[in-house]
């Protein structure tokens, strides 16, 4: 139960942080039509993720690891899990593993969207 709470609280923490700084950024950095607000929150969740997983949580114990990476981090942006997943699967030696995580990841995670668009125009 403790495990659940501390991944809430850190998941309401990181929506929030993704809600504000989203928007800050995207009133204040317009670059044509690029969704510049969701750009920059997924990099500064890459970021920190980076951070927590190689310095700060390498010692600091489950809970920390539960509070800030799987919970801020996921939901301030999911995209920081998949650079952490892929980053690992590069440093264990799983070259081809990383590319076919990427390239599936993207061309699934595309045509999910397109297809809960054709499913949402069914109905």
């Amino acid at each position: 139960m403790k495990e659940i709470i501390l991944v809430g609280a850190g998941s309401a923490l990181g929506g929030i942080g993704r809600y504000l700084l989203g928007h800050l950024a995207g009133r204040f950095f317009v670059v044509g039509a690029i969704p510049f607000g969701t750009l920059f929150v997924n990099m500064l969740g890459c970021f920190l993720a980076g951070i927590f997983v190689d310095r700060f949580l390498a010692g600091a114990g489950d809970n920390l690891r539960l509070l800030l990476l799987v919970g801020f981090c996921g939901g301030f942006t999911t995209f920081s899990a998949f650079g952490v997943e892929t980053i690992h699967l590069i440093h264990s030696g799983n070259i081809y593993s990383a590319i076919t995580y990427v390239i599936l990841s993207v061309i699934l995670g595309l045509s999910a969207v397109r297809l809960g668009l054709l499913f949402n125009s069914a109905f």
